[in-house]
């Protein structure tokens, strides 16, 4: 056992450019793709998860966040929760005892499902199990017993790859992404939120005719309503926020302030790049997909439909998405400011505020105001879950003799503001035992649930093919 969990949590620290190759490279040839062509599927998935971190990291992690860290300066924000940001939550994650064991657990888990018809996503991103591992990890701390943090992990698994299943039609019309789901911690949250709010607007009349189509707008304002001109006026925007110059200046430390201009153009570059490098990542999945597709109507026939399930990061380069991503960077420092108890600056975790609102934009039908609406909430709610949770990150942190910068307490909007997370949590923090029992049970019913929808859809298919082939 020692060996394998060792063997897993090497191929886990690679990271998700190397894992994911080496992953759909031995998916391709098992579902019968060819090793050629799977092992070119799979560096091209690589090489756009490499060109897609390069870009979120530097311009919205990097660049974006600069700017955000001098609007906090300038408008006097007195917030004492750091966001450390994703990388430092899955390191959290990763280096607890949950964390060591979790990619050949949520293997099992996912197995296991996929045999049992109580889920059609066979979920190749394990690199991304550290969402699941970090509510292990919280769990473990609130209730003193890993064993406990092991069933919060696999609690969190089974939900998310249920939601990622219902989810995936809307993925596949909305995102153009046949046959791909996704099982995404932290994505696959705001989903239950995004569905609730969407039906509440739909019973409010007046609000519920209310539609703000980029894609429409982008038609009706023709070169001004493209994707690289909304960015760069939200990139000037924010720029301006900052009191930042019209020409570049040299701060009391020493650094580089960057002009207006400068975050004008860097933020046009992100509307631009994001969904070029999402495309190349759809480039290199589409033939490990199709063999998939393939190997599994021919050899489960009674089994439905099964999706492979992958990182947020492919649906990021939505024009919706980005567009309300991009709103919503100043709206979350303006939330930050105002909103009574928050304790949170958002900082680090700005460039995940994307992969937040993936699963959004198709609930929504890419409906930009009402993902607008789903936005500003989740991130109100994100910022309460945040402080909250604050405490129990930074003694997780402390744990795996984590760097916290001098920071006396830290958080993340990406997992730490994550109400999934903080559901399962608190109900083992208040309840104990029979916190973990009842969101158990829970997950098991809709596992159930998923089973009698997967055979009721596999049953209409077999009878549509069936149909076909008498006529």
């Amino acid at each position: 056992m020692d060996a394998i969990v060792a063997f897993f949590s090497g191929v886990s620290s690679l990271g998700v450019s190397v894992v994911m190759p080496i992953v759909l490279t031995i998916l391709g040839v098992l579902f019968g793709a060819g090793f050629g062509k799977s092992l070119k599927a799979g560096l091209t998935v690589g090489i756009g998860f490499i060109g897609l971190n390069l870009v979120i990291n530097q311009l919205m992690g990097t660049d974006l966040a600069t700017g955000v860290t001098a609007m906090v300066e300038r408008f006097g924000l007195e917030l004492s929760v750091m966001d450390v940001g994703w990388p430092a939550a899955s390191a959290i994650a990763m280096g607890s005892i949950v964390g060591t064991i979790i990619i050949p657990l949520g293997l099992l888990v996912n197995i296991v499902m996929l045999l049992t018809n109580t889920t059609q996503t066979a979920d190749v991103d394990i690199w991304n199990y550290w969402h699941f591992a970090f509510t292990g990890a919280l769990v473990a701390i609130v209730t003193n017993n890993v064993a406990f943090g092991i069933a919060a992990a696999i609690i969190n698994e089974v939900v998310v790859l249920v939601i990622g299943d219902v989810t995936a039609p809307m993925v596949e019309e909305s995102l153009g992404l046949p046959g791909v789901s996704i099982p995404h911690g932290f994505a696959g949250a705001y989903a239950p939120i995004a569905a609730a709010v969407n039906w509440i607007i739909d019973k409010i009349p007046g609000l519920n005719k209310i539609d703000i189509n980029v894609r429409t707008m982008q038609k009706k304002f023709g070169v001004f309503g493209e994707p690289v001109l909304l960015g760069s006026i939200i990139g000037l925007l924010i720029g301006l926020l900052a009191g930042y110059g019209f020409l570049p200046s040299t701060a009391a430390d020493g650094t580089t302030v960057p002009s207006v201009l400068s975050m004008a153009v860097y933020m046009g570059a992100v509307m631009v790049l994001i969904p070029k490098m999402a495309a190349l990542l759809m480039e290199g999945l589409m033939p490990v997909s199709d063999a998939a597709s393939a190997f599994i109507q021919k050899r489960f026939q009674n089994r439905g439909k099964i999706y492979i399930g992958l990182d947020s990061a492919v649906g990021t380069g939505h024009p919706v998405t980005l567009t309300m991503a991009l709103i919503l960077v100043p709206v979350s420092i303006f939330l930050a400011f105002i909103l009574p108890g928050n304790k949170v600056v958002p900082l680090a975790d700005l460039a995940c505020i994307p992969y937040m609102l993936v699963l959004v934009t198709p609930i929504v039908h890419e409906n930009g105001f009402r993902g607008l609406i789903t936005g500003i909430i989740v991130l109100a709610v994100g910022f309460y879950i945040a402080t909250d949770l604050s405490p129990l990150i930074t003694s997780a942190a402390a744990n795996v003799n984590f760097d916290m910068g001098g920071a006396a307490a830290i958080s993340s909007i990406c997992d730490g503001a994550n109400p999934l997370t903080w559901v399962i949590t608190r109900a083992a923090s208040f309840l104990g035992p029979i916190g973990l029992v009842v969101t158990g049970v829970i997950a098991v019913a809709l596992a159930v649930w998923n089973r009698s929808r997967i055979l009721k859809e596999a049953a209409e298919l077999h009878a549509a093919d069936a149909s076909k082939a008498n006529e």
